[in-house]
C-alpha cells in the first residue's frame, strides 16, 4: 500500500487498516535492531515505540511527514534503539539535523510519558482514584472529601499533595535509574 493511501487511512480515522499496512515494515526494522545486537523481542518493542511516536506526531496539527513512512519509522527506530542502549556520543548529538532533532525529541518525550504512566501505576489505588477525580473528572476537593470519606476539603487537598509528591518521587527515581 502506498504512503499516500496509508496517510489517507489515518485522516479518515481508519487507524487499524493504516497500522496493518505499516506492520509490513516490521521485518525491515527488525533487521536494523538485529544488526545492532538486539533480539527479535527488542525489535518488536522498538517498532511498537516507533509506531506510537508516529501516531502521536500525526495527531499534531503542525506535523508534516516529509519522508516515506519507512524512512520515518527507520529513523525513529534507530533513535529509540540508541536511546535504550544509551549509545549517543556528544558529537553525534551535535551533528543531528533539524528533522533528526525533532525525532529524538519525540523519542525522549515518549520516554517521559512511560515514566509518568509507570509512576501512576505504582501509586496505591486510593491515590490513583483521588488524582483521577481531581485532574480528569475535575471534581472539587469538597466532592472528593465526601466521596473518599475524608473529614474535610483540607484533608482531601493535603492527600492530593502527598499522592502527587509520591508520584513525582517515583518518576524521579525511574529517570535517575535510566540515566545511570
Amino acid at each position: 500500500m502506498s504512503d499516500d493511501k496509508i496517510m489517507e487511512l489515518f485522516k479518515k480515522d481508519k487507524r487499524e487498516k493504516a497500522f496493518k499496512a505499516l506492520y509490513k515494515l516490521h521485518p525491515r526494522i527488525e533487521k536494523l535492531v538485529l544488526s545492532k545486537g538486539g533480539t527479535k523481542a527488542d525489535a518488536s518493542d522498538v517498532f511498537q515505540e516507533a509506531l506510537i511516536i508516529l501516531y502521536r506526531n500525526l495527531q499534531k496539527s503542525d506535523f508534516k511527514l516529509t519522508a516515506s513512512f519507512y524512512t520515518y519509522l527507520y529513523s525513529v527506530s534507530r533513535f529509540v534503539w540508541k536511546d535504550t542502549q544509551k549509545q549517543f556520543s556528544k558529537q553525534e548529538l551535535h551533528d543531528l539535523e533539524s528533522e533528526q532533532v525533532s525525532i529524538l525529541d519525540a523519542v525522549l518525550e515518549e520516554q517521559k510519558y512511560r515514566f509518568a504512566e509507570q509512576a501512576f501505576r505504582e501509586l496505591g489505588e486510593r491515590c490513583q482514584q483521588l488524582l483521577q477525580w481531581f485532574y480528569i473528572k475535575k471534581m472539587t476537593f469538597k466532592a472528593i472529601a465526601d466521596s473518599m470519606q475524608f473529614k474535610s476539603e483540607k484533608v482531601a487537598k493535603n492527600q492530593k499533595y502527598k499522592c502527587l509528591q509520591k508520584a513525582k518521587d517515583i518518576y524521579r527515581t525511574q529517570a535517575k535509574t535510566v540515566k545511570s
